[in-house]
């Protein structure tokens, strides 16, 4: 354990993934989502596509904790278990993707969606019909689709939820259990499939740290009156991330 311990903090750049980490858990903790949007850009240039998911993935089994009582009494249980069944029949087809695609097109993906979900948000691209069951499965396969191959499931059903009549409270409530869903669904996936590197595991683990304290943080800050201020926080935030990660600042 020490050897494996010092491997962990001997991980390139492991002072930019921590500090991404803490951000991306307190953008969580106050907005119920953007863990993943602004700590993969970050994170993929330093990890390779599987190690950056298995790290967020891990870390991500511990971080939203917190915030679980709550948002189980603010959800709409019934939303949920229909994005999940759907998001469960194509995740396998993003993940057959992710195992081929290389490193750079992956993180173009990734930062990609992001600056594409907030472009969507800004000048309101946002379904305004009804939230009817077949469309919540369908997300929920898009999702699923999307978190497979780029780690990211949140983008289709954000853009859903922010046009929701729905209280904040229980899109807040919905995302966090929705992306949590998502988060033990690929981890047991990258286990059958014997992708879990015991390294990556334990920098997961040593990364929940600052995103369960980052959770604390965000939850703490979380006021309902607020929400615009959040959502604009939020989406600097993401952009930064995003536009950092792209290969094309590489030198």
């Amino acid at each position: 354990m020490p050897d494996a311990l010092a491997q962990v903090l001997a991980t390139p750049g492991l002072g930019w993934i921590l500090a991404i980490c803490m951000v991306g858990g307190i953008v969580r903790g106050f907005s119920g989502f953007g863990t993943a949007l602004v700590v993969l850009p970050v994170v993929t240039q330093f990890l390779d596509p599987v190690a950056a998911i298995v790290l967020i993935v891990v870390m991500d089994a511990f971080g939203p904790l917190p915030m679980m009582p709550q948002a189980l009494r603010d959800s709409r249980l019934l939303d949920i278990r229909r994005l999940v069944v759907g998001m469960m029949i194509t995740l396998p087809f993003g993940l057959a993707l992710l195992f081929i695609i290389q490193p750079e097109f992956f993180r173009y993906a990734v930062s990609v969606i992001a600056l594409m979900l907030l472009l969507c948000l800004i000048f309101g691209f946002r379904y305004k019909g009804e939230l009817r069951s077949s469309l919540l499965y369908g997300i929920g396969a898009l999702a699923g689709f999307t978190g497979g191959f780029a780690g990211v499931p949140g983008p289709p059903v954000i853009l859903i939820y922010m046009a929701s009549s729905a209280p904040v409270r229980v899109i807040r409530a919905n995302a966090t259990i929705f992306l949590y869903s998502f988060d033990l669904l690929i981890l047991a996936s990258f286990w059958l499939t014997g992708r879990l590197d015991a390294n990556t595991v334990l920098l997961g683990i040593v990364a929940a740290f600052p995103v369960v304290l980052g959770n604390f943080v965000g939850s703490a800050m979380f006021r309902p009156g607020y929400e615009r201020v959040y959502r604009v926080v939020a989406y600097c935030l993401i952009a930064a991330s995003a536009i950092s990660g792209l290969p094309l600042w590489d030198v």
